[in-house]
């Protein structure tokens, strides 16, 4: 492989490392909260290692070599070691053998959480080995040590079409299902759980062919392996001829772990609701029911104003190539009062805001259900990546009917807000772009989650013919005629919009929030008025159409599918705007000072409030009505439409591409703190530095007190075979 295409496999020395602030706030916390706190950290953190199974066939014990390789020795004697007794070795590469291995324990795996692509090391297979043959855990046990690196060398470093990314067939890699699977499996499988009424965020599906014939497993995650569960359609099943089982215990011995410290933190609970939606989730998690998931997160909801927020489980769907699958998940962060005081006034003022959108109100739900709505410092997030803020649940009908609850994380906003080289605009632009752009995205995450992922109605038809909707009144908003289409009993959006579902929803909220960011008096409630406030708006749409752009990168041409949601999402936006034409966006090929391709977009503010404004109205009334009838058809349609990447139109998308490669930006990482029990029984705090080695060292202190490789290694072995 070519050099400039092997770089795109790699993670530069100099990526950026932040510290996830949030010493001050725990600091806060009574002994009581810490303790919370604490349990729900290691309940999260523990479930944290299934991602590893839910990432590559090869991440579980690329995990437990790099555990037994960094508890053996500390880093610089290892660095001593390698540097003395490796032929060649530079200071330089130990450093990218460092920042590999600090990647891959901040993705939990070897595939980016943003952008779902594999990394390798910037070192050859030779030196790295070098490394580990030189260290304390291979003197220690040589011969142990050298088996687990036979099972994994090669796909450390392959770079095979068909692992370059996440995905399913021969478009990538997944093991949320076994290799065998194909997209028609997928849909038999979606059309047996729905019969079934089970959801597929805690599951995975295993295929097998005897003889000829197809059989399938669909496996729950939870700690206990057998026995018999009333709620649960455990068992064999024959589903249009086709035999399917249902069984349970998919990563038991972690789910065991979660349960454990789950029981522990409840026995600090602040309150009745928190003690309930424990037990939810403990029940959840020893049994395999998502129900008593969804239980526990109505108490979740009712639980308004903790000092100590958290949220576990299965969650967002992203990285299944298919879309319902849920990655594990667990967050645990503390209040900020003063930030939580500005969300606090935009969801009082939610319901007057509501009517800006441009849909009927038909299109919205009967009664907006206030969510709570907090900015938070986030302690720990254990899962492949971190997001900027998150709307949850995600049960279509919790969110329809009962609420939701909104969070930003403020400790994630400040570390972005550390710029890097601002790319493709305008020197003269550069200074309020770097000014701005924290507090403009502060207004767009607020009004994403809250308004976006909060906003408009799914039309339903009830298992006993009733509808939620008045069926004689709401018409479609294209056809003019009465609706004709809806969800059944039982479908989610996520079960009726496969593979799309995820980043069409992204792009309806980003759309929420670009055109509900006009009005003053929205942007007053986050403290900008007059000029301010326009500048406001523009480094917003500015930063949104950059985004599109800069999405390019999460586009792989060889299979035309698009590998992050949100950057997707951003791309369909640009491709909008770019069609309302008039002037609003444009792109301007250039050489940059460095003599090589560059490129400049360009936005007219003048033309926001007119060209853009109407643009974006049209567009997201498109995007609810599909979503508000469940009409696949015509939303798939129209959004693979935005998210093609050609060169049919002036600005040669496609070929603007490699200019995007050329110039992509390595994401930053975050360095989490530990927390622990002290001798005295309180709960202590531990910070690393903004280091590889400090993200290797917080890995290695996380998970030191069981036997996380036997752990791994049995759950690895036991799917082993699916994913050949």
């Amino acid at each position: 492989m070519a050099n400039d295409q092997r770089s795109q496999f790699i993670i530069p020395n100099n990526t950026p490392i932040v510290k996830l602030e949030c010493s001050s706030a725990f600091d806060s916390l009574t002994p009581k909260e810490k303790q919370y706190a604490h349990y729900l950290s290691k309940a999260g953190w523990a479930g944290g290692l299934i991602c590893l199974l839910q990432t590559s066939p090869e991440s579980p014990l690329i995990f437990s070599l790099l555990l037994r390789l960094f508890r053996g020795q500390s880093i610089e004697e290892l660095k001593k070691g390698a540097i003395e007794n490796v032929s060649g070795l530079t200071e330089d590469e130990f450093e990218a053998f460092l920042v590999y291995c600090a990647t891959f324990l901040s993705n939990f795996g070897n595939y980016k959480s943003f952008g779902d692509t594999k990394f390798i090391p910037d070192i050859s297979k030779e030196k790295f080995e070098g490394i580990l043959n030189c260290s304390e855990a291979h003197k220690q046990d040589a011969a142990g040590f050298d088996k687990l690196w036979a099972k994994i060398a090669t796909a450390v470093f392959s770079l095979d079409q068909k692992v370059k990314q996440l995905g399913y067939g021969e478009k990538g890699l997944t093991t949320y299902f076994s290799s065998n699977c194909t997209e028609a499996d997928l849909e038999l499988t979606k059309e047996f759980m729905n019969k079934k009424k089970i959801q597929a965020y805690n599951t995975r599906l295993f295929k097998k062919v005897d003889n000829g014939k197809s059989s399938y497993e669909v496996r729950l995650a939870s700690s206990e392996t057998d026995g018999n569960e009333v709620d649960l359609p455990l068992g064999s099943h024959d589903h249009n001829s086709v035999d399917f089982t249902v069984s349970r215990g998919d990563y038991a011995p972690l789910m065991a772990q979660v349960v454990e410290n789950l029981k522990k933190a409840k026995e600090s609970a602040a309150n009745p609701n928190e003690e309930k939606m424990l037990e939810g989730y403990i029940q959840s998690f020893s049994t395999g029911s998502i129900e008593a998931h969804m239980e526990g997160s109505r108490h979740w909801i009712r639980d308004t104003g903790p000092i100590v927020e958290g949220y576990i489980g299965f969650i967002e769907s992203y990285r299944d190539p298919f879309g319902v699958r849920g990655e594990w998940e667990g967050f645990v962060a503390i209040v900020n009062k003063e930030m939580s005081a500005k969300f606090g006034s935009l969801v009082e003022n939610a319901e007057s805001f509501l009517p800006y959108l441009p849909w009927p109100k038909e299109y919205e739900k009967d009664t907006f259900l206030r969510p709570d709505f907090t900015s938070l410092e986030v302690l720990s997030f254990a899962s492949s990546g971190i997001p900027a803020g998150i709307n949850i649940p995600n049960y279509d009908s919790i969110r329809q009917n009962e609420g939701f609850k909104n969070v930003s994380l403020g400790n994630v906003l400040a570390g972005h807000s550390k710029d890097q080289n601002i790319t493709f605009l305008e020197d003269s632009e550069k200074a309020l772009y770097s000014k701005l752009k924290t507090p403009s995205f502060e207004v767009q995450v607020g009004l994403h989650e809250l308004l976006g992922h909060g906003s408009g109605k799914l039309f339903v038809k009830e298992e006993d013919g009733s509808f939620n909707f008045s069926a004689d009144k709401v018409i479609h908003l294209e056809t003019k005629e009465k609706i004709s289409s809806w969800y059944l009993s039982g479908e989610t959006w996520d079960s009726k919009f496969p593979v799309i579902s995820s980043s069409y929803e992204e792009c309806r909220a980003e759309c929420v929030a670009i055109y509900l960011c006009l009005h003053e008096d929205i942007l007053k409630i986050f403290g900008h008025e007059g000029q301010a406030a326009q500048d406001i708006i523009y480094i917003n749409w500015l930063n949104m159409v950059r985004a599109g752009v800069l999405g390019l990168e999460f586009y792989t041409p060889e299979t035309n599918t698009w590998r992050q949601a949100h950057m997707q999402a951003r791309f369909v936006i640009l491709k909008v705007l770019l069609e309302a034409g008039q002037g609003l966006v444009t792109i301007e090929r250039r050489t940059g000072e460095d003599g090589q391709p560059d490129a400049v977009v360009k936005l007219d503010r003048e033309k926001i409030q007119t060209v853009g404004k109407e643009a974006i109205g049209t567009f997201l009334t498109r995007l609810q009505l599909y979503k508000s009838t469940a009409d696949y058809k015509s939303a798939k349609g129209m959004y693979d439409g935005y998210s093609a990447v050609n060169d049919d139109s002036p600005e040669q998308l496609l070929s603007l591409r490699s200019i995007v490669m050329a110039r992509k930006q390595s994401r930053r990482m975050f360095v989490q703190v530990n927390s622990t029990i002290s001798q005295e029984g309180g709960v202590c705090l531990k910070t690393y530095e903004a280091t590889a080695a400090g993200i290797i060292q917080s890995y290695v202190e996380r998970y030191s007190d069981r036997d996380y490789e036997s752990i791994l290694h049995d759950l690895w072995q036991k799917d082993a075979a699916h994913f050949n």
